[in-house]
Parts: structure tokens; C-alpha cells; sequence
């Protein structure tokens, strides 16, 4: 067993800690047991609902709709062990704010993971019923099924939220966002919706399927981006201070976080109250959202200094992109509103992910990347090593002898309290000769040749 040094257990048990936390052995187990605990549920779920009877891939009541209810829970409970274990290693900072905070972080992930399982869950089924037209199959094949997306679901789930990172979490959002539109266009039942406008998909209109699917897609976009803009902050804010000692031109990070929470909410506003409910709140929202990216992506060299120039000339020409679009629409009415729609829609993501890409980049250059926080816990690892084989090659400290013990005498005394040769004897222990009493020895008061 590892000797632990008398001072040194406290630092040594969080070093323990955090090597159990950030091993990625102990987090590829962990996975694998949350994977085996979703196929479990999956195998009791199939074993419940199918039991005795034949179910088709895809449609209602088939194997395709409760794969995805089942997906869908699994991915978003592995999403919240993988989220809790990843805010006790890389990132600490999310549960040193408000609470609040934290929680609509978790709802957000949750409900992407969750939305994206079950996109994907229906598209698979649905392709297979379409290749094996007319194909049902009984329970124990319908159990297998649900076993094996349960599995892959709660697998998939916890190491995306255990490993998250701006730049995977903007992909996440990316796919999130262009899934659940394209999922909305499918599931229209006009198929001339679009000859009015995108939002017309959330009317109810086009159908009420793809009114949930459009304003669901859209308001949790927002929520995620907002999530995203405290991972982009909190990379830069560390950048910005290195830069602020160095006495270089101060980065104001603020505005791209205000401004990115700003079109989040204003994308929640804009999924939350579509526009049939309420056509001057959804055209403000719109409106806002359009006006705050204009402005974030002009003053791009005043908030943030210090990027490579290509970003800069990047970002202008996607500004330029965004204002011919704007003029293909009005005044020359190329294309409909939808058409406009479609095209800012895809600048703005366009620019976000080349920024998030640069900024990766930018902070792996100055060190203060994910490789150098991987770096950095790796460093932990090695001094718990360290310390473990230091106590382990270290000499055994030598345990403290007793103290010896006095001999009491046996000798037969002939005078209560004296020697047979005639000194005195203290509580049993025998005098020598220049002890207390002894010849040569002081004595006590009162004894023979003992002070007075």
C-alpha cells in the first residue's frame, strides 16, 4: 500500500481525484457502463411493448417510433453524467456562476442530444422500412433493435458531453440546427409552403409536425447558442488577459459575449412566438437579431485585436455577402423572402464556424487551447506518479523502540521501606550506592544522612 507523507495527504487525495476523472481509461469505462445500462433499458422496453406481436420498422406504433423515444432519453440522461463529470475537470468555470446558468446549460445539451438521436433514429428506420418495403418483424428482433440503439445512443450521448469543447460544440449546434430544418421541410404538408416565407414552416400551416419540428429546432438553437457564447468567452478571457499583461491593446470579449446571448435570445423569441401568433414581436426579434450581427461583425477589429488579418478580411467579406443578399431580396426581388432567409441563415453560420475554427487555432498557437489544458491535466497525472513512486522507493521510517523497563525488586526487605543492607527503598526500586539515601546520595528529609 502507497505510504502517504504526514502533511501531504490532502493534495495528494485531489491529485487522486483528478487523475480518476481525467484518465481516459476510467472514461471509456464509464461509457461502456452507461452504454450497457441504455441497451438494458432498451432490452426491458422491447420486451414490454413488442412481446407477442409484430410491429413494422417505421410509422405509428413501430420499432422506428419507440427507438426514438428510447434514444432520446438515453442520449440526454448519458449527455448529464457526461456533462457532470466534464464540470469537475476542464470545465470547472460552469459551476462557479449562478445556478441558473448551469441549468439552462444542461437543459440545452440535453435537449440537442436528445432532438438529434431522435432525428437520426427516425431517418435510419424510415430508410430500412423504405429498402424492406412491407417488413415486420416480432419481439425478440424488435428487443434487439431497441437494445443495440440504446446502447449506441447512451455511448455516443456521454462521450459527447464528456468531451465537449467550443469547437465540438458548435459542430453539435451546426448539425442540430440544419437537421431539424431539413427534418421540418420533409415533414410539410403544403408543399408550396415555401413560396411565402421560411417561417412559414412554423405557422402550423405546412402542417403541425413541422410546426413543432421548425419552432422546437429554432428556440433550442438559441438556448445552445447562448451556452456557446460562455464556451467562446471563457476561452478568450484567458487569451485577453495574457494579452493585457503584456501590455498589448485590451480585447473586449464582452461584446461578442453580449451580443452572440443577444441573437440567441432573440432566436428563443423568435421560435417561442411564430409568426401567425403575433407578426410584430416575431419581425422585432428578427429584426434585432440582424441588426446585433451587422454591428458584431463591422466592429470586428475594435473588440477583438489581434487576430490574424485573414479573419478580419474573412469576416468583411461575409458582412459584403450578407448586404448583397439583403439587395437581391429588396430592391431587386430576385427571390423571396425565403430565399433571403436561407441565404443569411447560411452566412451566419458560415461565420461562426470559420471563427470558432481561428480561435482554436489562435489559442492553441499562445498555449491555452484544449491540447493544453489536455497537457496541463496530464501534468496532474504525472505528479500523482510521481509522488506515488517516491513514497514507494522511500526507507520504511524506523519505528520508535519502547523504553526499557526498570527491574523492581524482589529482595526480601527486613525493614518496611529499607534494603536488607539497610538503605532506604523508594516504591520498590532499589537504590545504588549514589542513588537518593545511598552512601555519597543526598537522601530524603528525614532519612538517615538526608538533609534536615
Amino acid at each position: 500500500m502507497t505510504r502517504v507523507p504526514e502533511g501531504h495527504s490532502r493534495p495528494l487525495d485531489r491529485l487522486l481525484s483528478v487523475r480518476r476523472l481525467t484518465s481516459p481509461v476510467a472514461r471509456e469505462s464509464l461509457a461502456i457502463w452507461v452504454a450497457i445500462a441504455a441497451g438494458a433499458a432498451g432490452a426491458t422496453v422491447g420486451l414490454v411493448v413488442f412481446f407477442g406481436r409484430r410491429a413494422p420498422l417505421s410509422g405509428d406504433w413501430s420499432v422506428g417510433t419507440a427507438a426514438a423515444i428510447l434514444t432520446a432519453v438515453a442520449a440526454g440522461l448519458a449527455c448529464l453524467v457526461g456533462l457532470a463529470r466534464s464540470t469537475r475537470t476542464t470545465h470547472q468555470w460552469m459551476t462557479q456562476r449562478h445556478w441558473g446558468w448551469m441549468v439552462a446549460d444542461a437543459v440545452g445539451l440535453v435537449v440537442v442530444h436528445g432532438a438529434i438521436a431522435v432525428m437520426a433514429c427516425l431517418a435510419l428506420f424510415r430508410l430500412f422500412q423504405e429498402a424492406f418495403t412491407g417488413l415486420t418483424v416480432d419481439g425478440i428482433a424488435s428487443t434487439v433493435m431497441l437494445t443495440l440503439t440504446g446502447t449506441v445512443a447512451g455511448y455516443l450521448g456521454f462521450n459527447s458531453s464528456a468531451r465537449i469543447s467550443t469547437r465540438s460544440l458548435s459542430t453539435l449546434l451546426a448539425l442540430f440546427m440544419a437537421s431539424g430544418m431539413i427534418v421540418s421541410m420533409l415533414l410539410a404538408e403544403n408543399p408550396f409552403w415555401w413560396h411565402a416565407f421560411f417561417s412559414e414552416l412554423g405557422t402550423g400551416q405546412a402542417g403541425i409536425l413541422s410546426f413543432w419540428t421548425f419552432n422546437t429546432t429554432l428556440t433550442v438553437s438559441g438556448l445552445v447558442l447562448t451556452t456557446l457564447s460562455s464556451f467562446i468567452t471563457q476561452d478568450l478571457f484567458t487569451w485577453a488577459r495574457a494579452r493585457a499583461r503584456l501590455g498589448i491593446r485590451k480585447a473586449r470579449i464582452g461584446v461578442l459575449r453580449w451580443s452572440l446571448f443577444v441573437i440567441g435570445l432573440c432566436m428563443m423569441g423568435a421560435g417561442v412566438v411564430p409568426i401567425n401568433f403575433s407578426d410584430p414581436v416575431h419581425s422585432t426579434f428578427i429584426r434585432i437579431l440582424g441588426v446585433v450581427f451587422i454591428v458584431l461583425l463591422a466592429s470586428i477589429q475594435i473588440w477583438l485585436p489581434g487576430f490574424p488579418p485573414a479573419v478580419y478580411v474573412g469576416t468583411y467579406l461575409m458582412l459584403g455577402l450578407g448586404i448583397i443578399a439583403t439587395l437581391l431580396w429588396f430592391p431587386l426581388r430576385y427571390y423571396n423572402l425565403t430565399g433571403f432567409e436561407l441565404a443569411m441563415g447560411g452566412v451566419i453560420y458560415a461565420w461562426l464556424v470559420v471563427f470558432i475554427r481561428n480561435l482554436d487555432a489562435v489559442l492553441t498557437e499562445a498555449g491555452m487551447g484544449d491540447r493544453a489544458r489536455d497537457a496541463a491535466v496530464q501534468e496532474a497525472v504525472d505528479a500523482v506518479d510521481a509522488v506515488q513512486e517516491t513514497d514507494e522507493a522511500a526507507p520504511p521510517v524506523p519505528e520508535r523502540p519502547a523504553a526499557a523497563a526498570v527491574p523492581v525488586s524482589t529482595a526480601p526487605f527486613t525493614t518496611p521501606g529499607r534494603q536488607p543492607d539497610g538503605r532506604p527503598a523508594y516504591r520498590g526500586w532499589t537504590v545504588g550506592p549514589g542513588g537518593p539515601g545511598g552512601p555519597g546520595g543526598p537522601g530524603r528529609p528525614g532519612d538517615p544522612g538526608g538533609p534536615r
